[in-house]
């Protein structure tokens, strides 16, 4: 509250307008208003019955009011926003006025007790969590089993609510990270890529219209693992940026640049926090990543180890082989990897091998769900 009130007062002021409370903030005002409600009333009965030790404590009717009411879901409105509003907290916190705002009128106040605003924002998350241990508690205290069947069906009522909300968190999460993705990717057209590919200028348009890009704008795919590796070109070692996702694998090259593709400055640069810091650093330095070659799928993806001897023979080090094959099982790209370590090799190995076996697992049930025709009626 102190963060909200400071921002609402600096922009009464006319500081700070193009920053939007909601965001920011999202139902907090409302969502601390309801909170206030049920621990007034729900320690206003527990006085009542210290008091009065005969008169029998109704914690019903107070639980069903605000658990069948507007309490949890107040918490889920603020909780799908939370991603959100972390993004955009930190797009902020690059700019000069809003770094004072938080630095010098915010964080050293002494109710914030040293705590930053990213810490305070998911404290409501943590809230709703704790609601089915407090239910939990009461229902072991209950004496009446009417009463305990409720507050028992309550309880679970919630922590369905929190799963279902937990699952809807990490949807947001991972659409806000392919988002990010899709705006750092470029993916080069045929004939940039391979200058064997002739286009003329008149049927370029048409091809660009069956743009790649669109591959990372499915809300079921994962990122499984990402890093930094350097390829073995003829003459030369090449930074590249490699994508593990569920499906299929991405080698892009690395390039920075003062600017962001697209030409905005990079302290305006929006970045996931979800993604690695390292990502994080490389896109808010400005940099880019560029498709390297077509995306090798999971199924046609075959890892090698390089062995040590080479090594000394070839000045290999931590290195591994990525064979792209078509789906004739014909070999139509090579990429030899190298780690910066031994152990981030082995992890690199350890990702793909778990991420084939699981993409070959998955389709293998597909398969023989497919193919397992239900039993034939007998009245046919």
């Amino acid at each position: 509250k102190i963060f909200m009130n400071t921002l609402k007062y600096l922009q009464s002021n006319e500081f700070l307008l193009d920053v939007d409370l909601w965001r920011l903030f999202a139902n907090l005002e409302e969502l601390n208003e309801i909170s206030l409600s049920f621990l007034k009333t729900f320690f206003e009965t527990v006085k009542e019955h210290v008091s009065k030790s005969e008169s029998p404590t109704d914690f019903s009717s107070i639980l069903r009011k605000f658990f069948q009411g507007d309490l949890c879901q107040t918490h889920q409105i603020y909780c799908l926003n939370y991603t959100s509003a972390v993004f955009y907290l930190e797009n902020l916190r690059q700019r000069e006025d809003f770094g004072i705002y938080l630095k010098q009128w915010c964080e050293q106040n002494e109710q914030c007790k040293r705590l930053h605003l990213p810490e305070l924002l998911v404290a409501p998350l943590h809230r709703l969590t704790r609601y089915p241990l407090l239910l939990s508690n009461i229902w072991k205290r209950s004496t009446d089993e009417t009463e305990k069947d409720f507050i028992w069906s309550l309880k679970e009522k919630v922590e369905k609510s929190i799963r279902d909300l937990e699952g809807k968190v990490k949807w947001l999460d991972n659409f806000q990270k392919f988002r990010q993705l899709q705006e750092v990717i470029i993916w080069p057209q045929v004939w940039d890529r391979d200058k064997r590919f002739f286009v003329p200028e008149c049927l370029k348009q048409s091809l660009r219209e069956n743009s790649s890009e669109n591959i990372l704008s499915s809300a079921n795919r994962l990122l499984l693992h990402e890093g930094r590796l350097t390829i073995a070109e003829s003459t030369r070692l090449l930074d590249v940026y490699l994508f593990l996702f569920d499906d299929f694998l991405l080698i892009t090259k690395t390039k920075r640049n003062k600017k962001k593709y697209g030409g905005s400055d990079t302290g305006l640069i929006p970045v996931c926090p979800s993604l690695t810091p390292e990502l994080q650093s490389f896109i808010r330095e400005g940099g880019f990543c560029t498709v390297l070659d077509q995306p090798i799928p999971l199924d046609r993806l075959i890892l090698k180890n390089v062995d040590p001897v080479h090594v000394t023979v070839f000045s290999l080090r931590n290195a591994f082989l990525i064979q792209h094959e078509n789906r004739y099982r014909q070999c139509i790209a090579v990429f030899l990897l190298q780690a910066q370590t031994e152990t981030a090799k082995k992890t690199w190995m350890s990702q793909i091998e778990t991420a084939i076996s699981n993409y070959t697992t998955q389709h293998e049930t597909k398969k023989s769900t497919a193919f397992c025709f239900p039993a034939e009626s007998s009245e046919i």
